[in-house]
């Protein structure tokens, strides 16, 4: 038992900054006027009480932000916590959604394009909503119970789970089992080795060249169920079927994720500068365990503070990082699309399908 003393009390969705080392569950009992909660060693914690975020996004007059409105957002210092008026309002914008137990969820169909995305030719640009879904992980001791369940499944339609995580994190917290929903993780070699961080790549600029390694290594890294992604929206072209909606995540739903996103928004069509904002969505999608991840990325990259060198430039996004790396991808692949035929071996006929079904064709 770990008991631990609040004196003051929460208005808003409340994080727990401990760390548990136990690989059993562990019960923590708050004292105060918090509930209790139970947590995994690897699971973040998120703590309601009676105004609790459920209550605070349906129940509140809440206004829904512009475009404008969640890119300023987007660029709030990481060290530093987002009003949680913003994050309420932020929360109830599209395309971000609430479930129970999960954070950073949002249906890639409501990301709000700019003309910079029309094709000009009258053909459709941008995914379908209710399709394509990304999140961080899912903690049932966080919240994700049986109506998370239901949300996910019956409301949202989602017949498949693809898994972007190591074999480290998925044998501590595999992801649930969903009636009526098919689980896809694939254990390949790359995905053994846990990532390390070198704060040394972090050092220059904005952290470009650390954040062109990272996200390189998940295109290399994971390939298979990157690839098991794409075939399984190609499999409903070829049956001339509608596609199922599908929902992919990592742990925070942030890097991996966003990768895979930016993958998937490039081959409906999507400007660059629109994936961008995908990306950097991140940060508002992340601040409900923001303390949390923060934590989880000093013990992975071995920092000291917050102030060790690098590591600021590690946890925060900025968009010279991402532009970066989609040079790099270009600059190696030729693009997203000769990614995807050249590593993962579909067709330029296959790479045109898979681009139809997102965009609803």
């Amino acid at each position: 038992m770990i008991s631990i003393n609040i004196n003051t009390k929460s208005h808003v969705i409340s994080l727990l900054g401990v760390t548990l080392h136990s690989r059993q569950p562990s019960r923590i009992e708050i004292t105060g006027d918090f509930p209790a909660a139970t947590c995994l060693s690897t699971s973040i914690c998120l703590l309601v009480d009676e105004y609790n975020l459920p209550n605070q996004l349906t129940k509140m007059a809440l206004p829904t932000l512009s475009k404008a409105d969640l890119i300023a957002l987007s660029e709030t210092d990481v060290t530093q916590p987002i009003p949680k008026e913003s994050i309420f309002a932020a929360l109830a914008t599209p395309p971000f959604l609430y479930i129970p137990g999960t954070f950073n969820t949002r249906d890639l169909g409501l990301l709000p394009l700019s003309s910079s995305s029309s094709s000009g030719k009258g053909r459709k640009v941008g995914i379908r909503p209710g399709l394509i879904y990304r999140s961080g992980g899912f903690f049932p001791n966080g919240g994700f119970n049986d109506a998370a369940k239901t949300q996910l499944a019956n409301q949202l339609g989602i017949k498949k789970i693809f898994d972007i995580r190591s074999v480290r994190e998925h044998s501590h917290a595999p992801d649930p089992e969903i009636a009526g929903v098919k689980n896809y993780w694939i254990a390949a070699e790359a995905t053994e080795k846990e990532a390390t961080v070198n704060l040394a790549d972090f050092l220059e600029g904005k952290g470009e060249r650390g954040y062109v390694k990272m996200y390189m290594d998940v295109l290399r890294g994971y390939e298979e169920v990157i690839g098991a992604l794409l075939r399984s929206l190609l499999a409903a072209s070829e049956d001339h079927q509608k596609p199922e909606p599908i929902l992919f995540h990592c742990t925070a739903g942030r890097d991996r994720t966003g990768v895979v996103a930016g993958l998937l928004l490039s081959l409906a069509g999507v400007s660059e500068e629109d994936v961008e904002m995908d990306w950097m969505l991140s940060r508002i999608g992340t601040e409900l365990a923001r303390e949390q991840l923060l934590g989880f990325a000093m013990k992975g990259a071995g920092a000291r503070s917050v102030e060790s060198p690098g590591f600021e430039n590690l946890v925060s996004l900025k968009r010279e990082c991402w532009r970066a790396f989609v040079r790099e991808v270009k600059r190696v692949y030729g693009g997203w699309e000769g990614y995807v035929r050249g590593v993962l071996g579909l067709s330029e006929g296959e790479v045109d399908r898979i681009g139809r079904v997102l965009r609803g064709e």
